[in-house]
């Protein structure tokens, strides 16, 4: 696999991570777990993607974590400064929930 490609699956899998860590009170276990619990899913996918571990991959492998840590932690700040708008720790299950809403279904929370 491309490194590019590795990179942009590694910013994605990290979107829900750091939606989970912009609701956690900072250093809190929940946040040091949201920070670190894709750590092992991003080894897997350099190891299962033959990048190795070459110098060069990481600054974009890194830039690619935090890329998608902050992206998802914007995502929930974005979303929590509307009006009536109640969120959980969950970015995919706050999608799902405004996906019911759309269509006419209660709110399950």
């Amino acid at each position: 696999m491309h490194l590019l490609s590795v990179a942009s699956l590694v910013f994605l899998l990290n979107l829900p991570f750091g939606y989970w860590r912009a609701n956690e009170q900072k250093f809190s276990r929940g946040w040091f777990l949201s920070v670190h619990a894709p750590v092992p899913l991003v080894i897997a996918l350099r190891l299962l993607s033959g990048l190795g571990w070459q110098l060069v991959t990481f600054p974009v492998m890194i830039g690619a974590f935090f890329g998608g840590q902050l992206a998802g932690g914007g995502i929930r700040t974005v979303r929590g400064n509307r009006p009536g708008v109640r969120l959980s720790s969950c970015l995919v299950w706050d999608l799902l929930r405004r996906g019911e809403r759309k269509n006419g279904k209660s709110d399950p929370v």
